[in-house]
């Protein structure tokens, strides 16, 4: 019964988008989420892929301090995109997660080399064993088959043991659970996946390290779900380009666009 009714508040989405971030505020909104393609599912991909390009740009050799700020929001909104995901086809085949877990895990391996020779003394491996982990972590909560909550529960053991391999570590791991609990929730629930998203982003070094960027990083990992959960509601009139499958080739790929980018300035 409940998915029926949040079927039909998604086919009315148009009016629910055209509502201020006021009604936000103030109300028990929930998340318009569809199985057809989402538009502002789509921006929020792009933006965060911008956001990841900008927190990287870091690493080219100049002094390009400032771009850690709006680099904090690439991790928590690709971990909301999961989540959508996940919330879109939660009683579907599970066909299609196998190949999103697939595609996570291939990609993974492959922008393995390329992240390294950027990020030369990298104590972490890239960011995708992370989606790839908590992608199970969400799934085994979403469903009630015993491999899904095996999986899941395998997933929590790997990410509790080698945490610290991780980039972000275990919390990073539960960042797409925390943004899929809070999908039916009222808007100030969205601070659950703030403060695990600051967990994540080794919160105790940037608090002591006082400066302006090092704060300004804190307040973006605790307002980018609800960033990420307001654009989601008010962006469905956009269309940028559709993201699919070829987009996981951009992961390695920056790399090595940003390796020649050094390269060049060098």
């Amino acid at each position: 019964m409940l998915v029926r009714t949040l079927t039909k508040i998604v086919e009315g989405a148009h009016a629910l988008l055209m509502q201020s971030l006021w009604g936000i505020m103030h109300g028990t909104e929930t998340i318009p989420v569809s199985r057809v393609r989402n538009g502002a599912l789509d921006l929020l991909k792009w933006l965060a892929l911008l956001s990841m390009v900008l927190d990287h740009l870091r690493y080219v050799g100049l002094n390009l301090d400032g771009l850690y700020v709006p680099g904090r929001l690439a991790f928590p909104w690709f971990c909301l995109a999961i989540a959508v995901n996940l919330h879109r086809v939660g009683n579907a085949p599970v066909t299609g997660q196998w190949r999103y877990l697939g595609w996570l895990l291939l990609f993974s391996v492959i922008s393995e080399v390329p992240y390294r020779m950027f990020i030369v003394d990298a104590d972490t491996l890239n960011v995708l064993p992370t989606l790839a982990l908590g992608l199970l972590v969400a799934r085994g909560w979403q469903q009630k088959a015993i491999m899904d909550r095996g999986l899941a529960l395998i997933a929590l053991v790997l990410a509790a043991v080698f945490s610290t391999q991780l980039m972000f570590g275990f919390f990073g791991v539960l960042l797409p659970l925390a943004m899929l609990l809070v999908f039916r929730r009222p808007w100030y629930f969205s601070v659950l996946p703030g403060l695990v998203c600051l967990a994540a982003n080794q919160w105790q070094i940037l608090l002591n390290s006082g400066n302006v960027v090092a704060l300004s990083g804190l307040a973006t990992c605790l307002i980018a779900p609800l960033a990420g959960l307001v654009l989601l509601r008010h962006a469905g009139h956009v269309s940028p380009p559709a993201m699919r499958r070829w987009a996981y080739a951009l992961y390695p790929l920056h790399f090595l666009l940003l390796l020649l980018v050094r390269q060049i300035i060098a």
